[in-house]
């Protein structure tokens, strides 16, 4: 279809009520997956008592959609990606064929009646924010803030706002997505190394952590919620422009912090559920074959609506097409600020459809104060790239492959309440917005907020100030924000919230007292600091990674007296070391100097891996002189051991007598060091006659002692063969096949990312045989973080290309891999269906590793 071509249709559409006997019983096993009509398929949705679910729109109005959001005149934007999976074969196409639609309700019945396709020609676009006279629209690697300038809802002006928004050739499960408006006026992203920030009309790219999968949601208070397929929820306690300040920090804590466990968030589906990456492992599936756990979980949605029962304010729902439904986890705080995820209910979940090819892929919060499911409506959801054997015969046996082209929105309402108004908020004034900041519905006031820092009006700023009187908390976090965005936030405002009786003002006027408290002895800093003791741990957090906003030299005092109190914490310790850049030797110091207690071993243990990452020779012998002395307490001499262990670079890394001639280590960067060692004048006496004992302390002792040089302390040899020009170019081709298929997980670095890859610099299994390496890419992986997914479908070059690249990067020196060893490897797996275990990845390891080149000097081939 062109692009503007709309169409206005006449319908009628089903409701299907929760079921008194509820939760239902699974259909068998035997009950087929065939493709089912909008009207057919409602009847598979089972919802608790009292909640209904509407159809809202069905293909053709909408046909294959990912995502929804709402404009300030309540009209449905909606982008559709008929690339993915686009034929039998189950391949991606990368041709401009997606699109984003607008769909509209004219009579305000509930119903889509009218399409118009804002524009098409796109390629597999991965988010929209609808903004002030246009909308934002993500297609990586651009974002584009595209503009209807006539009314016809048809784009026909667009500026490119970015051009590093991930990879077109990147895979589609991993690349960037969302565009996430926060209560501070920056704009989040998930899987992404930036966001944006709005600054006077302009749009700002501003470095982050990459962290999340698949879209994204805030709460009440501002926090991020994200998450990634095999993990449930996530939350961003602190923010990730903290951990930015500080390059040497070895962990992030409070950032991306998971709330729930994928084993205790229990899934319940209705219908059988083996059609999945992993259905083979029984110990996650029923006696009836329903998945124990959530399977492909995505888009976590904060309800910050009113129109659903009030018990489900701030709960958070999440999308899992793989199981044909959608899962509530309920927030729990323990009253001082701890919050953890529950499942909603003990048994049965808010959305579920026996259905197989009913698709929940992402949800959204509506002007009237519901929650729209978007369905993809299709039988494969998993990307081509990583099915493995498994679950392509799952997927021929019962024909799912076609059809495509389909897809419903569905709206989640319930029995005690009606839907609110639609709005035309474009249409309000300045002074009007100002009054739906105090809405109930938290999309009005998102909205208002948005689009009065949008337009900078900043006549209403009287009427925002008198806001903070507001008995509503929330109310108060927006009218900072617009001040905020209007350059109006001023010290008697930020005052205010600072003795606000809520902790969620209180750490907001901390956050927002840094522009100030940079200054030296400003009156607010005092102010700040006063919290110190707050009996709410979001205050106490928010203060300790403020503190890295003071001036240098004011930052020790606060920073020791809150580790000394609440270093017990992970969370409150990674918060304040995040801004200690170049004082944490100091700071560690002090701590341990302090006099009535001891300081508690989790700061201590995380300050110690900092000041080792940073390689002062002088601080490092400092903390080996408090370790080597008996009269330390034995916490104290553990936490520094591990501090140590954790924060000095592998035994092996960026050291040794490189052997082979003066070519060695041309190629790649195979030569390139890590982190520094600390290399000593002398050898640490009272630190090897410790690690010459039998207790955990020596234990600890000794894995230090790997890690540091000495005058004197032999270096071994370390050969690096020279790549040859063709190895060369496999190493530059693998490279650009990392950035598109490993990237996301592995990072640039190669340091892994927190509970989701493992680092492959200086890994043990990737840097031995290459025969280990090798079948895990074709086979996949479990591990304690969660499953290293097949590809499989990567030919015998490709494979070799990538590994040759991941065995010689990062300071790694193992030899490269040709495609004879991958098609040899792939020849004696054709049969195992499972992925490899770390268990016999390490028998392997032990014995040669089969067939295969070993990555070290004279290693030689083993048998199968």
């Amino acid at each position: 279809m062109a692009a503007g071509v709309a169409v206005v249709a006449a319908v009628t559409y089903g409701v299907v009520h929760g079921q008194q006997a509820w939760p239902p019983t699974p259909v068998p096993e035997d009950a087929g997956s065939p493709a089912l009509s909008a009207e057919e398929s409602l009847k598979t949705i089972a919802v608790p008592p009292g909640y209904r679910v509407e159809l809202v729109a069905k293909e053709p109005m909408v046909i294959d959609p990912i995502l929804a959001e709402f404009d300030a005149d309540g009209r449905m934007w909606v982008l559709e990606m008929p690339g993915f999976a686009m034929n039998p074969a189950m391949e991606d196409s990368r041709e401009p064929i997606c699109r984003l639609v607008v769909l509209e309700d004219l009579n305000d019945d509930g119903v889509m009646d009218k399409r118009t396709v804002f524009t098409d020609g796109l390629v597999l676009p991965r988010a929209i924010k609808p903004v002030d006279g246009g909308v934002l629209v993500g297609e990586p690697p651009m974002v584009w803030l595209m503009r209807d300038t006539d009314g016809d809802l048809k784009m026909d002006a667009k500026e490119l706002i970015a051009d590093s928004y991930g990879r077109r050739e990147a895979n589609i499960e991993h690349n960037a997505n969302s565009l996430i408006w926060g209560l501070d006026n920056w704009i989040y992203t998930s899987e992404h190394d930036w966001h944006l920030r709005f600054d006077a009309g302009k749009y700002e790219i501003v470095p982050t952590l990459n962290r999340g999968q698949w879209g994204g949601s805030i709460d009440d208070a501002g926090r991020l919620y994200r998450n990634v397929n095999n993990a449930p929820l996530f939350v961003d306690f602190t923010l990730a422009r903290y951990f930015m300040r500080n390059p040497n920090i070895t962990r992030t804590r409070g950032l991306y912090e998971p709330v729930i466990s994928l084993e205790d968030a229990v899934a319940w589906p209705i219908r059988p559920t083996r059609g999945v990456n992993r259905g083979y492992r029984d110990q996650f599936f029923r006696e009836d074959d329903t998945s124990r756990i959530l399977q492909s979980t995505g888009t976590p949605l904060v309800y910050r609506g009113d129109r659903l029962p009030k018990d489900a304010q701030g709960d958070v729902f999440i999308t899992d097409s793989a199981t044909n439904l959608v899962h509530r986890l309920t927030m729990v705080d323990d009253g001082s600020g701890r919050m953890t995820a529950k499942n909603t209910y003990e048994r049965g979940e808010i959305f579920a459809s026996t259905d197989e090819r009913l698709r929940p892929v992402s949800l959204t919060s509506g002007p009237d104060g519901t929650i729209y499911i978007v369905d993809m409506y299709r039988g494969v959801v998993q990307d081509l790239t990583y099915h493995t054997e498994f679950l392509s015969e799952y997927i021929r046996d019962n024909e799912l492959a076609m059809p495509i082209g389909r897809g419903r929105i569905w709206r989640l309402t319930h029995d005690t309440t009606q839907r609110d108004r639609k709005p035309q908020l474009s249409k309000e004034t300045p002074a009007g917005l100002v009054q739906y900041l105090s809405h109930p519905n938290g999309w009005w006031r998102d909205t208002a907020q948005q689009l009065l820092v949008q337009r900078q009006d900043t006549s209403v700023v009287p009427a925002v100030k008198a806001l903070m009187t507001s008995a509503d908390w929330r109310v108060k976090l927006h009218a900072m924000g617009v001040l905020d965005g209007l350059g109006a936030l001023d010290v008697e405002t930020v005052q205010t919230a600072l003795g606000d009786a809520h902790p969620d003002v209180r750490a907001w006027g901390i956050r927002w007292a840094e522009k100030w408290i940079g200054q030296p002895n400003h009156p607010l800093t005092a102010k700040v600091l006063g919290l110190i003791d707050d009996p709410n741990w979001i205050v106490r957090r928010q203060l300790a990674a403020s503190i890295g906003e003071l001036p240098i030299a004011a930052r020790v005092p606060p920073a020791v007296t809150i580790l000394e109190r609440y270093g017990d914490d992970p969370l409150t310790v990674d918060a304040a070391i995040s801004g200690l850049r170049s004082i944490e030797g100091e700071v560690l110091s002090r701590l341990l100097q302090a006099q009535g207690r001891v300081a508690p071993a989790e700061g201590v243990s995380m300050l110690a891996a900092t000041v080792a990452r940073t390689g002062n020779v002088a601080q490092v012998q400092s903390m080996l002189t408090v370790v080597g002395d008996a009269s330390t307490p034995e916490a104290i001499r553990q936490a520094l051991l591990q501090g140590l262990d954790a924060g000095l670079p592998a035994a092996g890394a960026g050291r040794g007598r490189a052997g082979g001639g003066p070519a060695a280590g041309r190629g790649g960067r195979g030569g390139a060091a890590g982190a520094a060692r600390v290399s000593l004048a002398a050898e640490p006496t009272a630190l090897t006659a410790l690690a010459s004992g039998t207790d955990t302390l020596a234990d600890a002792a000794r894995a230090v002692v790997a890690k540091l040089d000495w005058a004197g302390k032999p270096a071994p040899v370390v050969t690096v063969a020279p790549l040859t020009p063709e190895e060369q170019k496999r190493f530059a081709a693998g490279g650009e096949l990392y950035k598109n298929l490993c990237i996301a997980c592995h990072q640039e670095n190669g340091q892994g990312a927190d509970r989701i890859a493992p680092p492959l610099a200086g890994s043990a299994l990737l840097t031995g045989t290459d025969a280990i390496p090798i079948r895990i890419v074709l086979g996949g992986k479990e591990g304690s973080i969660g499953l290293m997914p097949p590809l499989a479908a990567l030919d015998d070059e490709q494979v070799a290309n990538v590994l040759t690249y991941v065995r010689r990067e990062w300071g790694n020196t193992a030899s490269p891999v040709t495609a004879e060893s991958v098609q040899e490897i792939r020849g004696l797996t054709k049969t195992r269906k499972q992925p490899w275990t770390n268990e016999e990845l390490m028998g392997m390891a032990g014995r040669g590793g089969g067939a295969g080149r070993a990555g070290g000097a004279g290693a030689g081939r083993g048998g199968q």
